[in-house]
């Protein structure tokens, strides 16, 4: 009878072992802080760092205006909200189907994956979107699928 409890109690700690140990640090984060405050004025606008917006509306947190605070920022960093993980696209895509994206959903799937400069969006035929961004300064052409799938082509 206590093994079931015992078991579930041991992941749970192991679960936030593990969490705790992908966090990111107070230093990691207040520089993160300092590089995107481009203004040093003790705000992030969207403007100086679109890609922690994304980040927020991605992970379902609320946003007031086109502003973070530091101390917004400080907590959404910390618990990983804006952690680099760049999303692996399913095998074959893109994949041709009905997409209900939005061209401002599409460009912020692209952005999510860490596509900068997104441009051109147009819906294909096939449901695709297709258009050009840059990733590590180079420009490519990409494709964002009804799965949100974003590929370089």
């Amino acid at each position: 009878m206590h093994r079931p409890l015992f078991a579930a109690l041991a992941l749970v700690g192991l679960t936030s072992l593990s969490h705790a140990a992908l966090a990111a640090s107070e230093a990691d984060c207040q520089k993160s802080f300092e590089t995107a405050d481009t203004n040093s004025d003790g705000v992030v606008t969207e403007a100086e760092g679109g890609r922690y917006f994304v980040a927020m509306r991605a992970a379902n947190k609320q946003l007031n205006g086109d502003r973070l605070d530091q101390a917004a920022f400080m907590e959404n960093c910390k618990a990983d909200v804006f952690a680099a993980t760049p999303t692996q696209a399913a095998a074959g895509a893109p994949l041709e189907g009905a997409n209900s994206f939005t061209e401002g959903q599409a460009k912020e799937r692209a952005a999510s994956a860490g596509f900068t400069e997104v441009s051109g969006l147009r819906k294909d035929d096939k449901g695709i979107w297709r258009g050009t961004a840059k990733r590590d300064g180079s420009q490519v052409n990409i494709a964002i699928d009804f799965k949100g799938n974003v590929v370089a082509q």
